[in-house]
């Protein structure tokens, strides 16, 4: 509102000078100051109270929109991220870069710009109420400068999104390079990693280049018709002096006060290039807001199992990853697993021997077939209370940056500090934790990189213990330790598996001798089942093959 009144003092103090009366001269200035004097003092206020607020809100917004997003990630089902588009570093820069550029341009921009509209309607109340007639004609240049600037942020829209994508592949390379530093230390490729970078950032500064060529040339347009309105307003205010159809004083205060107007609207369009980088940011944000995830983890209408007894049984199951559509990994694939037995599961890498666990678990649906715990469909059970019920031990154990007594505690987030130590002492682990200085509140570090791979994996059976499952899932679990980590781990397995369905996926055939029945996997499908004994008294079984191939290897 400030420059509007200053425009129009400022044409009144012009048209004094036409007077000769020197004490209406001085009294009207000395009045004039003293209102743009109190405009001055009010304006620190309000403008205490308008970047306060709008910064509050843009702040609150950003914590909003990451939460949102946050949780819709985790909601999404476990092949949505195996696909390209949706890597964990083009994730994390959306989830951080994309909320903050939405920050800027609805929050901090938007400051300005409704700051300059409310000018904008002020001077045309302003200069309508004096010479509509100059205002009118002034006001009709408006759409074009208007046109001209919508042309510029139409082009420079169809450039934002490859932009923001091409920075999200550059995120995602540091993302991996600094997730896997130990690999990329160990092979020495720092510079092949940082050329990988800089290749990735010479995307965006290309597309940046032109993006500036044409936010500058559209500027340029802008000033160009901006001074034309200027010329014709000039050109039509002499037309109406010489007609007499106005006073000098009116039409000159109505020409400044609408100048003022002209470089306010110039100023809230300057923002436009802000706000089209926040629209395609808010695009990434809402397709992931609004994406229904094809594996719904919580969908009440299905039915809870209150009391899972732990049968399992794939009938005719086919199943494809989403992320290789083209690959057929279990192809009619039968088995069943009864209630409190075990069941290992052998073959060649490739074999299906994982995804069998991934589909009771349920990270994917199978391509055709039908997967049954107890009885029931699985795509027919509350994946939420599902889940609660069947325990996974890893091969590569996943532990949280935080403390020994918390990732122990994601198993169940209920459990007392008793039932968390029983637990510990029950996968062999209270003796190495307590020895630490700081015992269970020991902090893991990065992906656990504080312990040792036994110390790890004794900490996610722990959890797994604590967990109380009735189905547990045992992704060769032991296969990545040596000879003492196994003996502790293995021995934590055992009471683990006690009394429990479970599923091993073996590697070493060594480790699954004593379980009493063995499937053997070979191109997505079962071709031969017994137990160790069974399978080994045919000599020219696949099983009695990969037992004579590991003897070998390990000779």
């Amino acid at each position: 509102m400030e420059s509007p009144v200053f425009a129009l003092g400022l044409g009144h103090i012009f048209t004094l000078f036409y007077s000769s009366d020197v004490v209406k001269i001085k009294h009207q200035i000395q009045l004039l100051m003293l209102i743009l004097a109190a405009i001055a003092v009010a304006t620190v206020p309000i403008c205490l109270l308008q970047h306060y607020f709008f910064t509050l809100m843009g702040e609150r917004l950003v914590a909003r929109i990451r939460l949102f997003m946050f949780r819709a990630i985790l909601c999404n089902e476990v092949g949505w991220f195996d696909l390209e588009e949706n890597s964990t570093g083009f994730l994390i820069s959306i989830l951080a870069a994309d909320a903050t550029v939405v920050r800027s341009a609805l929050a901090d921009r938007l400051s300005t710009f409704v700051q300059n509209i409310s000018l904008t309607v002020s001077a045309f109340v302003i200069g309508f109420k004096f010479c509509w007639q100059l205002a009118l004609v002034v006001t009709a240049t408006f759409p074009i400068l208007i046109a001209s600037s919508i042309s510029e942020h139409l082009f420079m829209k169809l450039l934002g999104g490859d932009y923001l994508k091409s920075y999200s592949r550059a995120n995602s390379v540091a993302h991996e390079a600094i997730t896997n530093i130990r690999t990329v230390a160990a092979f020495g490729s720092e510079n092949l990693i940082t050329d990988q970078f800089e290749i990735e950032l010479n995307h965006p500064n290309k597309q940046a280049v032109l993006y500036g060529h044409i936010s500058g040339f559209g500027f340029g347009i802008l000033q160009c018709f901006t001074f034309w309105s200027y010329g014709l307003g000039l050109w039509y205010a002499s037309l109406l002096i010489k007609h007499h159809d106005s006073s000098v004083e009116d039409i000159l205060k109505t020409f400044l006060v609408l100048i003022f107007t002209a470089n306010a609207i110039a100023e809230a369009l300057s923002v436009a290039p802000d706000i089209v980088k926040g629209s395609h940011a808010l695009g990434s944000i809402f397709s992931i807001l609004e994406r229904k995830s094809a594996i719904e983890a919580n969908d009440p209408s299905l039915l809870s199992l209150t009391e899972m007894k732990g049968n399992i049984e794939f009938v005719n199951v086919t199943f494809k990853y989403p992320s290789r559509p083209d690959t057929v990994v279990l192809e009619d694939f039968n088995l069943q697993v009864m209630a409190g037995n075990t069941r290992a599961l052998v073959g060649q890498s490739g074999s299906g021997k994982s995804s069998v666990i991934s589909l009771i678990k349920r990270f994917y649906d199978p391509s055709a077939g039908v997967v049954m715990i107890d009885g029931h469909d699985i795509k027919d059970l509350n994946l939420k209370s599902l889940r609660l019920k069947i325990g996974l031990v890893q091969q590569e154990p996943v532990l949280f940056s935080t403390t020994i007594y918390d990732n122990i505690l994601y198993g169940n987030d209920g459990a007392s500090e008793i039932e968390v130590i029983k637990a510990a002492k029950a996968a062999n682990a209270h003796e190495f934790i307590s020895r630490m200085p700081d015992g269970y509140k020991t902090q893991v570090g990065s992906q656990g990189a504080q312990l040792s791979g036994g110390q790890k994996q004794r900490v996610a059976i722990a959890r797994a213990i604590l967990k109380d499952p009735t189905i547990l899932l045992l992704d060769e679990a032991t296969s990545a330790l040596d000879t003492t980590s196994e003996k502790l781990v293995q021995e934590a397995l055992d009471k683990l598996m006690e009394g429990r369905t479970t599923i091993i996926v073996a590697h070493r055939l060594s480790t699954i001798r004593d379980t009493s029945t063995i499937s053997v996997l070979q191109n997505g499908k079962v071709i031969e089942t017994g137990s160790h004994k069974e399978l080994c008294s045919h000599p020219n079984s696949i099983y009695s093959q990969l037992i004579n191939l590991q003897q070998v290897n390990n000779a």
